[in-house]
């Protein structure tokens, strides 16, 4: 089964001041911007360009942007300007944009006109990601939760309008009314670019993504790995249950990551920043993450379940590699991992977080080269037959 390797940034403030929750209960939402500091901000966001950058020079199949807001978890407010930037200096890769928050947008035409011109730009590079935003968004943004599917749908099938039909048309729809649709530039990849959706668990989302008429690929975040099949298959019933078989290529699994030269090495090296990213760039109350009308009760259920993995007051490193939500060790050790998870979940996109919390830029480079040269060969050309064959 092939496995494809996109390399993942979050671009969190990494000189965060580790004493913030003596006063502050999250990285989000609350924390004052007096703790971000521009000239620190300036290094990072081109230290973390070139980081990206660096993987798509040693042949990662793809490079991702996301999108937060208001937070020292992640900087990128607007991925499609740091999209913008990459779509230049990276040469090889896809780029994905995972992706923007539709629900938060009082016009979500200017996501399918950003998307198209990232598009044009890249040659057709580009692989537009959609989401809902976490809840905490909602809280940053002021906006109203109990309306996030209805206006994700309605926005999504606007911007889908903007790309398909020919323009100017119309669309009427309960929360945006447009007498001219009518995109310039059209799109480089015909119909539209490949839509990717990232989430946390919803059932309601799975559904929506695996539809007939849609058939995205579906990217499960940040969870324990027995969460991610149980996700993963549940995929695959619902597009059994439309009444086709999903492939490979429509489940993905993001996920932190960490490679050195042992796994002792590795552990040591990867200790503090990972438990940095874990209990102080991850932190946030329940209700912050979950407001009142942002999930359905059975998908409410799922999600907390979920995260019941990765909650607690402190979280080690020993917790998350084993309970899978950290990919870390040797390149042997996680060539190991990667095909026994792929084997039994099936997942073909793997995208993994390769900066975590205060991972400083030097390991950052040898994990990425260690995963380009080690790693992801392992997965192309029948690289795991010829292992078996030779054991």
């Amino acid at each position: 089964m092939s496995l494809k390797f996109f390399f993942f940034h979050l671009m969190p403030y990494a000189a965060l001041d580790p004493d913030y929750d003596k006063k502050y209960n999250s990285a989000w939402v609350t924390l004052p911007n007096s703790y971000y500091d521009p000239q620190v901000g300036h290094q990072l966001y081109n230290r973390y360009l070139d980081e990206i950058e660096y993987a798509d020079a040693l042949g990662w199949d793809g490079v991702c942007v996301n999108e937060h807001h208001q937070n020292a978890y992640g900087l990128m407010p607007i991925p499609g300007v740091m999209a913008g930037a990459l779509s230049r200096r990276t040469k090889n890769g896809k780029i994905a944009v995972l992706g923007r928050a539709l629900p938060l947008l009082n016009n979500p035409l200017t996501v399918a006109e950003e998307y198209a011109m990232l598009d044009n730009i890249t040659g057709g590079r580009l692989i537009a990601g959609f989401v809902r935003g976490i809840g905490a968004e909602y809280h940053s943004w002021g906006a109203n939760p109990a309306e996030s599917h209805e206006r994700f749908h309605e926005a999504h099938d606007l911007i889908m309008q903007a790309w398909t039909q020919p323009g100017p048309s119309k669309f009427e729809g309960k929360y945006y009314h447009f007498e001219y649709v009518n995109c310039w530039p059209r799109t480089f990849q015909q119909p539209h670019p490949p839509i990717w959706i990232p989430s946390q668990g919803s059932r309601e989302t799975i559904e929506w993504a695996a539809h007939p008429s849609r058939k995205y690929t579906y990217l499960q975040t940040f969870s324990p790995v027995a969460v991610l099949a149980r996700y993963m298959n549940l995929y695959r019933e619902t597009a059994k249950n439309y009444g086709y078989e999903a492939t490979s290529t429509q489940v993905g699994w993001s996920v932190p990551a960490y490679a050195a030269e042992t796994d002792e090495i590795a552990r040591r090296e990867a200790k503090p920043h990972i438990e940095f990213f874990l209990n102080k760039l991850l932190r946030m109350p329940p209700e912050m993450l979950l407001p009142p009308g942002y999930l359905s009760l059975a998908s409410l259920k799922g999600v907390m379940s979920a995260k019941r993995g990765i909650s607690g007051a402190v979280r080690t490193i020993d917790e998350v590699i084993e309970q899978g939500i950290f990919l870390c060790g040797s390149p042997a050790t996680l060539r190991e991992q990667i095909e026994k998870y792929q084997k039994e979940i099936g997942f073909g996109y793997l995208l993994p977080q390769m900066q975590f919390g205060t991972l400083p830029h030097d390991l950052v480079r040898k994990s990425t080269e260690l995963f380009a040269k080690e790693i992801i060969p392992h997965f192309r050309s029948g690289g795991q037959e010829k292992a078996r064959a030779s054991a």
